[in-house]
């Protein structure tokens, strides 16, 4: 069922989701069905799942030689999907990246996803490499997001990378894209941001993620600005709690948002990380309960694989 059927079978009633990150090589799945069983009390319709993209390692030969091997840390989205739809009965979403994939490989996974019963995919461009300073796409790869869109969206018309067929099983993927509140870090200005935003949309985009925030203002604020723009679409508040002083300076550098006065000066005050902790869960649930007044579709949480506050958190919202 796709992530805009669930929200209109909803019939305005605020719905419960979250995203996982698929475990390293080498570890149990385990771990993950155990942080995944305490929030099925609150039936999220879907769940989405990360990709990771390519990295370096470098890999001791002796004699002081390293080699530079490009691996991935976390494959397996396309397995973790299938198993918790299998397992759970519950809707997964797969995120899609341009970085580090071929269109090839792109269409090799979208037929994957079409035959497992998968019916929606998150289309990203994905992050740079860790040692590069803007992002590169990979040769034969889709440059931005609104490139795979657009491969995705062919790919439902039955056209394929290099034919065009006559077929009888068409897939329709429900697509989602991300939005960004406080803008994207490469853009210029919030409303040349949401102009992007708006080309994924035109380009078949169905419904929208926004990055974390921690001001609901910046929400609202984006949603009436990509309402003017004229973007239609369900726009989904994308929620991430503050569980470590660390936070307060990681964040900001990384995905270039500003965090309110009032919380950083709680964070500050708190002894230690449970009690940062709470301070977290605690905004998590404010923001959470002013979101869900305002009518929003569904409320995100990013997870990043553990559960303990998101479910202190929902059981205070749902």
């Amino acid at each position: 069922m796709k992530v805009t059927q669930h929200i209109e079978a909803a019939k305005g009633e605020t719905l419960f989701s979250f995203e996982i990150i698929p475990p390293q090589k080498g570890k149990s799945i385990q771990e993950l069905y155990d942080n995944i069983d305490p929030l099925m009390e609150f039936k999220p319709p879907f769940i989405d799942v990360t990709t990771s993209r390519e990295e370096f390692i470098y890999v001791d030969k002796g004699s002081g030689l390293l080699e530079k091997k490009l691996t991935r840390m976390r494959p397996g989205t396309l397995g973790i999907c299938a198993s918790i739809k299998h397992k759970y009965n519950v809707d997964t979403v797969p995120h899609v990246l341009c970085g580090g994939f071929t269109k090839e490989e792109t269409e090799y996974l979208l037929v994957d996803c079409h035959y497992l019963g998968i019916d929606n995919v998150m289309a990203l461009r994905g992050d740079a490499m860790k040692d590069e300073q803007s992002f590169v796409p990979k040769i034969g790869g889709n440059d931005f997001a609104v490139d795979l869109v657009k491969q995705i969206d062919q790919l439902n018309c039955g056209k394929y990378l290099h034919e065009v067929m006559d077929v009888d099983n068409k897939a329709n993927f429900c697509i989602g894209v991300a939005g960004y509140p406080e803008k994207h870090l490469e853009s210029p200005s919030l409303i040349s941001d949401l102009k992007r935003l708006k080309e994924k949309v035109d380009a078949g985009a169905d419904y929208v993620v926004t990055q974390m925030f921690f001001d609901n203002a910046k929400y609202f604020e984006f949603v009436a600005k990509a309402r003017e723009m004229g973007i239609t679409v369900p726009i989904i508040p994308g929620i991430k709690p503050i569980a470590v002083q660390r936070h307060l300076q990681v964040l900001p550098q990384i995905f270039r948002i500003d965090l309110p006065e009032d919380l950083i000066h709680a964070v500050y005050q708190c002894k230690n990380n449970a009690d940062i902790r709470q301070v977290g869960i605690e905004w998590a649930i404010q923001q959470s309960l002013e979101l869900k007044a305002a009518g929003v579709p569904v409320l995100h949480y990013y997870s990043m694989g553990k559960s303990e506050n998101i479910k202190q958190i929902a059981s205070k919202v749902f």
